[in-house]
């Protein structure tokens, strides 16, 4: 794509919005709000509905108003959805490719979603297309909720058929065979689970230990890192980003410590362990955040936060890429607040997180499918065993895994100085909702008790 200097003599106007242009985006010239939205748009196979005349307004304050016709004006402007990188990473697919000029037919069948049915029958829901590591084919149901069953590897999301509790048993106390071809797909067992009475059982032998492993191998300590501010200070934009990057270097050193005490660690490489990290430590941070240290981020560093207040000029270059992840972080805190994770899940799901056989440059990805799928099962086992009467509960788990990938990808769009005001407008968000209906002293996380 190409850009422009910052030129007084050369304050071009976006085609769509008439804020200021940064350069030729998919063909025609545009603001970089507009470039990324048209993209998520395309990418994400997004059909919008305008609940006017399909004619709003488009300019700077009003085109977050009404998405249909914002896409709308960029197909009609000629914005060129062919230019689209097909891996969803940033620049354009062929620089070459300018402005388009097509039908009304076209458009309508873009508007519609119709193109998108044709040519990929199953449709994809939040995909990070700006990172080489994001959930591998996060599938989608109707409901727009993203598939778990992309956790473990985007060829092999088949039918429940043919799961049995001896295969489970088998993957946790056995080494699996790599020509393993069934695997469960969690949208059937959920709608299947859902018909069953629940059926009183015992644990699997080998998951309480497995479970167990996995729990000790975390820092359950409080965060050291000081959010205690006296009453009446003002915290500046400067002092709050220089908290979140102290809490930040506290979490991932505690992500590096965890790995060394994993129950495998022997049997993965130092290389690989490092591919993993550096892939996941973001997601990493994020889960433990919404769960074992909630109460400190959602209490303490919520009220350092409150005492931030944002300059004009910051609430006006808010960018839809913050807007996006703060909307997706709220949601996803008041789903982790409903479903109450326990430290024994909490623990399972981290490890099925950072056991990403499908991120790039990796040597032993069979070793690495087979831990995923051992603690894949052990979860399942502990979380139907433990709550035998939400037979839903363990999908709904695994379907918060994509999202976290996706939220993680998409917050490095976010431009740094932003992240101050986007963890206060989360924190103020979710801490308002946690007082409205709170129950529990921790807003997410339980302990559970005995096996």
């Amino acid at each position: 794509m190409d850009t422009w200097e910052d030129d007084p003599a050369d304050q071009r106007t976006c085609l769509i919005c008439g804020d200021r242009a940064t350069g030729l985006h998919y063909g025609i010239i545009s603001c970089e709000g507009c470039k990324g939205f048209f993209k998520r748009s395309i990418c994400n196979k997004r059909v919008y509905r305008c609940s006017r005349d399909k004619n709003c307004e488009m300019s700077r304050k009003q085109r977050n108003r009404c998405q249909y016709c914002r896409l709308l004006k960029c197909l009609q402007m000629g914005m060129n959805r062919k230019a689209i990188r097909e891996d969803g990473m940033p620049g354009g697919r062929n620089k070459s490719i300018g402005p388009v000029q097509i039908t009304e037919e076209e458009i309508e069948r873009i508007m519609s979603g119709q193109e998108f049915k044709e040519d990929a029958p199953e449709h994809t829901w939040g995909n990070n297309g700006d990172s080489d590591h994001s959930s591998p084919s996060n599938g989608a149901s109707e409901g727009n909720q993203p598939s778990p069953a992309s956790t473990l590897s985007s060829n092999r999301s088949v039918e429940m058929n043919g799961y049995t509790a001896a295969l489970r048993d088998q993957y946790i106390n056995t080494s699996m065979s790599t020509h393993y071809q069934i695997l469960p797909h969690l949208f059937s067992y959920a709608a299947q689970s859902g018909l069953l009475a629940p059926q009183p059982r015992s644990l699997y032998p080998q998951s309480h230990p497995l479970v167990l492993q996995l729990v000790a191998a975390e820092d359950l300590a409080p965060l050291a890192t000081p959010m205690l501010i006296e009453e009446g200070y003002k915290v500046t934009q400067v002092e709050l980003f220089a908290l979140l990057c102290r809490l930040a270097d506290e979490l991932l050193f505690r992500q590096i410590s965890w790995i060394k005490k994993l129950p495998f660690f022997c049997e993965l490489s130092i290389e690989d362990y490092t591919c993993l990290l550096s892939s996941t430590w973001q997601e990493l941070i994020l889960l433990s955040c919404l769960t074992i240290y909630s109460a400190q981020i959602f209490g303490d560093l919520a009220d350092v936060t409150a005492k931030y207040t944002p300059s004009d000029d910051e609430l006006q270059g808010f960018s839809e890429d913050g807007m996006e992840v703060m909307e997706r972080l709220i949601y996803l805190f008041r789903k982790f607040h409903q479903l109450k994770i326990s430290n024994e899940e909490y623990a399972c799901m981290k490890a099925i997180n950072f056991l990403n056989q499908d991120i790039r440059g990796l040597s032993n990805t069979s070793q690495l499918e087979q831990l995923n799928k051992r603690y894949w099962y052990v979860c399942q086992d502990y979380t139907e065993y433990k709550y035998p009467h939400q037979p839903k509960r363990f999908p709904e788990i695994m379907m918060c895994l994509p999202e976290i990938r996706c939220i993680a990808g998409k917050l490095v769009n976010v431009p740094l100085e932003q992240l101050p005001l986007l963890f206060k407008a989360v924190l103020h968000s979710c801490k308002s909702s946690l007082t409205s209906y709170r129950t529990d002293p921790s807003p997410c996380v339980t302990t559970s008790s005995g096996n």
